[in-house]
């Protein structure tokens, strides 16, 4: 399965990802989700939170964008002496109960 990188356009850390992934030279299967952060569901079916950047990779999750860096500079980044990728835990956020104040200013985190 190749990697799959759930995205906004705007989003400086989604940005950086994207850097990352072209830096390496590596094919990506890009999804641009909903600006609205309720409106993602794509991304809470596979991370479990609405936050994005979200990089999948087969079973591995990851949903915070200094994970996936390290992720990706490890599992494909200079060969590793041990041969092995760090796994990384997807770090799910709770479902919100609804729109709240934050839905007003789209953003790809909280800070």
């Amino acid at each position: 399965m190749p990697l799959t990188l759930y995205h906004v356009d705007w989003c400086p850390d989604c940005l950086v990802v994207r850097r990352k992934l072209d830096e390496l030279g590596l094919n990506y299967h890009a999804v641009v989700v909903p600006d609205a952060r309720r409106l993602r569901t794509q991304v809470y079916h596979v991370s479990g939170q609405y936050y994005v950047p979200v990089l999948q990779d087969g079973d591995v999750v990851l949903t915070e964008t200094a994970d996936i860096l390290a992720y990706l500079e490890q599992h494909y980044g200079a060969a590793r002496s041990d041969g092995e990728a760090k796994r990384f835990p997807s770090q799910a956020r709770t479902i919100p109960e609804g729109p709240d104040g934050d839905d007003e200013y789209p953003s790809c985190r909280i800070h």
